[in-house]
């Protein structure tokens, strides 16, 4: 029902509420009927089996299966390994869901204790919870909003409603007949000044701010990189399971000891399970989070990092990310600067504290005017002392003071143009002062229309001498005018060099703000956010169905006047389109949305529960570190992609030497151990260095990745490279087989270890040589591996042999065939390109 529109005798009636209240009997039956005024926390799962659901994955009971499998071969060492890995990740995502019922504790702490209402005729305080449907309400300056009321008596009232709106500026309360809501205070907004009486029109998980407590607790949705992930998994885990079954079937037809056989089967399995994937993921998104924390970008979630790099576009707040927050004077039309420097100074109750500014945000704008030109506040107060004060309110729309000189007494005014331009009855200009005229009202008419229609916050500047100070003639008449000046929150210099990057990047921002239109749009084209594309208001939206917003979604720059399910509706309606959508927000009334979106940003600045309900906070408000961790989570996409590349050539390499040398009726090259110490030594050192190598130098130039962790392009890459790995291997061992040499196998599997670490250049970024981790992991690689080859209780062990100089000769010139294979396919990619 729609109570705002609704005269206020009319809304009583509806309640069946009359000027004495309810009585408490009343009140009794009705708190039956619609419940306690207070916020209803859904029943979760229990840390137990919270904890216990992480396992609840493909890739997660892949890796449980391979550890055990790992452990009754004898390779105790791999298979703790591949627990810790598994445990590590189940108590990350335990703490990350845990850390996401927190928001509704947050919410529910902010929610009004008590209420005043008028029952049985009586004025009482009483618990909100109490508090029910026809109650009347008193609400004075300090109050917290006990629930949603329908003002009918209002004095003065202006409520910070920021926690619904976002907008920091207090709103003027009315009692009279509103569509904008101007006569609503919703539950939990704070009256900063006045009072007010009102019927309450809706509680608990009704009202406003339970509307999003309802929402921040629906279910959060995978990250695309999870998704990804679990995709993988399937495939691997068929993967492994095929090749384990054929390749148990060839040795066995050939009546190899089923034992060996065996082991050779699930040894090739593990091996082509890449269970240092999630210890990758996990040590990648770590780093990723210490270096957005160096920016200013707290991560609170893992798989938030890599989220970013995907996404599309990116809904941002306006006031505070895109603009500084701080209102200021970005043009002013002044007939007589001094004097109208004057008024600003000293027609003005804002002050400075330790060079910070101090109160009302209009009246700091004006007092840094002055600063930055020369005049002082507190210097010209000694010249000018103020004697009296004619406060600005609702009515007068102006503010007068009222100050003594050597001169004489002097009052200085600001208040709305149309109010003062009314007023005055001259113009001082370059020191000369006249007649103000109907020419001169027309062309300051149109001035202030010019500077309206660039969404500026205009106010008059005016003074006059007093001859005394009578109070009974109206000081206000006659004024002297002096100028115009223009306020604006102005955009931050570098967001609009973060929105460039973002077109670049393929990235659409649109900014959400609870502001006016036309304020919005201003501050959209000065930041060239809106060079095409619509801008609509919240009214707007709701007329529309869900299948005509959908079809416009991707047109829209700038969303105005809008509340949170609205928020909610955005970003449900642009992930049906089949976007990766980012969500700024700092209040309570972002939080529905920041939960909503595949990756919530909120501003350190923000509430408590918007914090709670993000995946990222942003310290410095700013919207250019969006950009920032956006270009940081491509990064770490690109490394997880040249992990799975590099491990996955390695087992595709593995799996068709092993299929091969079996189909071809030769002794296989590898045994199980040996098989089972490629898969270590390639998951560690090396594996891991691709997880920190330095960004691409156009991965912002790029679009928006959709693809798989493993793409069709580099599918093909991965089977030439498995390809000609066992090609290289197999050829080598046959000919040393084929001399007699007893060091076939040794020679073989040491090919299939350089092969490896050659193949780690293919997968590196192409952006230089700076990853010095790279190296060192190589260096380590291939230290422990002629460890293998030289030592002899080794030898013992993994059944090597020492090799001569020579055969290190033909593996090196055959291993280096990948490195070539590479140059080739880049090469022809480049040609395809031009």
């Amino acid at each position: 029902m729609k109570w705002e529109r609704m005269e206020a005798k009319k809304v009583l009636e509806e309640l069946g509420t009359f000027k004495d209240g309810l009585s408490s009997e009343e009140a009794r039956k009705r708190l039956l009927e619609y419940g306690e005024n207070e916020l209803v926390e859904e029943k979760k799962e229990g840390p137990i089996r919270l904890f216990l659901n992480q396992f609840m994955d493909v890739l997660i009971i892949l890796l449980i299966v391979a550890a055990l499998v790992s452990y009754f071969i004898g390779d105790f060492l791999d298979a703790m390994v591949i627990l810790f890995v598994v445990v590590v990740n189940a108590i990350i995502g335990f703490m990350q869901e845990y850390r996401a019922e927190k928001a509704m504790e947050k919410l529910k702490s902010l929610i009004a204790t008590e209420a005043v209402v008028i029952r049985d005729g009586e004025i009482k305080r009483i618990p909100a919870r109490e508090l029910t449907i026809g109650d009347l309400v008193i609400i004075e300056e300090g109050d917290n909003v006990p629930a949603d009321l329908r003002l009918i008596e209002t004095s003065e009232l202006r409520i910070d409603e920021s926690i619904i709106t976002g907008e920091s500026i207090p709103v003027h309360k009315t009692h009279e007949v509103s569509d904008k809501g101007d006569n609503i205070a919703y539950m939990d907004s704070n009256v900063v000044s006045g009072r007010g009486k009102g019927v309450v029109v809706a509680v608990g998980m009704e009202s406003s701010i339970g509307k999003i407590a309802g929402m921040i607790q629906e279910e959060e949705g995978k990250t695309p990189l999870q998704e990804k992930i679990s995709r993988l998994g399937k495939s691997l885990g068929l993967i492994a399971v095929i090749v384990c079954s054929i390749v148990f079937i060839l040795q066995f037809l050939k009546g190899i000891n089923i034992v060996e056989t065996f082991m050779t089967a699930v040894s090739l399995a593990v091996a082509s399970v890449p269970e240092g994937l999630p210890a990758i993921l996990t040590l990648t998104l770590a780093l990723g989070m210490q270096k957005m924390a160096r920016n200013n970008a707290i991560i609170r979630r893992l798989l938030a990092v890599e989220t970013l790099g995907s996404c599309t576009f990116i809904c941002t707040d306006k006031t505070g990310t895109l603009t500084l927050n701080k209102m200021r004077v970005r043009k002013s039309l002044l007939t007589s600067e001094n004097r109208a420097l004057e008024v600003c100074a000293l027609c003005n109750n804002a002050s400075f504290s330790n060079d910070k500014v101090i109160g009302d945000p209009t009246d700091a704008a004006l007092l840094l005017f002055a600063r930055d030109k020369g005049y002082i506040k507190g210097e010209l107060e000694e010249e000018y002392p103020r004697i009296k004060e004619i406060p600005l309110d609702s009515e007068r729309k102006r503010m007068s003071t009222i100050h003594s000189s050597t001169s004489g007494y002097y009052l200085f005014i600001k208040g709305a143009p149309e109010i003062i331009l009314e007023r005055t009855g001259y113009i001082e200009e370059e020191g000369k002062i006249r007649r103000f005229n109907d020419a001169d009202l027309e062309y300051w008419k149109k001035k202030l229309d010019e500077m309206t229609s660039q969404a500026l916050r205009v106010l008059a500047l005016a003074y006059k001498p007093l001859d005394g100070l009578d109070d009974g003639e109206d000081l206000e008449r006659d004024l002297i005018f002096v100028g115009l000046v223009g306020m604006m929150d102005p955009p931050r210099k570098e967001a609009a060099e973060a929105i460039e990057v973002c077109k670049k990047a393929g990235i659409k921002v649109v900014m959400i703000t609870g502001d006016h239109k036309d304020t919005a749009v201003a501050i959209a084209k000065e930041l060239k956010l809106m060079e095409d594309g619509e801008a609509i208001t919240g009214e707007e939206l709701d007329k529309l169905s869900d299948e005509e917003f959908e079809s416009i979604v991707e047109d829209i720059r700038v969303y105005a006047r809008v509340f949170p399910q609205q928020k909610v509706r955005i970003v449900e309606t642009l992930q049906n389109r089949g976007h990766v959508v980012a969500m700024t927000g700092d209040g309570v009334n972002d939080a529905p949305a920041l939960k909503r979106a595949a990756i919530g940003v909120a501003m350190g600045s923000g509430t408590d529960v918007a914090k709670e309900a993000s995946d990222m906070v942003l310290q410095d408000d700013n919207f250019a570190t969006i950009v920032k961790a956006v270009k940081e989570g491509r990064t770490i996409f690109d490394n997880i992609r040249r992990f799975v590349k590099f491990q996955l050539s390695t087992n595709v390499g593995a799996i068709l030497t092993i299929v091969s040398s079996s189909v071809m009726n030769i002794p296989l090259p590898f045994n199980p151990i040996q098989i089972l110490w490629i898969n270590i030594i390639m998951d560690g050192p090396p594996a891991q260095s691709l997880g920190v190598e330095p960004p691409e130098k156009d991965i912002m130039a790029r679009k928006p990745e959709k693809e798989d962790i493993l793409p069709q392009r580099n599918l093909l890459r991965i089977v030439l490279a498995g390809i000609i790995m066992a090609i290289g291997t197999l050829a080598i061992y046959m000919y040393k087989l084929s001399t007699g040499d007893a060091r076939a196998s040794t020679i073989a599997f040491t090919t299939f270890v350089m092969f490896q670490i050659f193949n780690v250049f293919n997968c590196k970024s192409q952006n230089g040589f700076s990853n010095k981790l790279l190296f060192f992991a190589i260096a380590t690689s291939f230290i422990l591996q002629l460890f293998v080859i030289y030592l002899p209780p080794l030898q013992s062990i993994f059944r090597t042999r020492a090799i001569s100089i020579m055969d290190w000769m033909l593996i090196i010139l055959a291993a280096s065939l990948i490195l070539v294979h590479e140059a080739i396919i880049r090469w022809i990619d480049k040609r395809r390109r031009l």
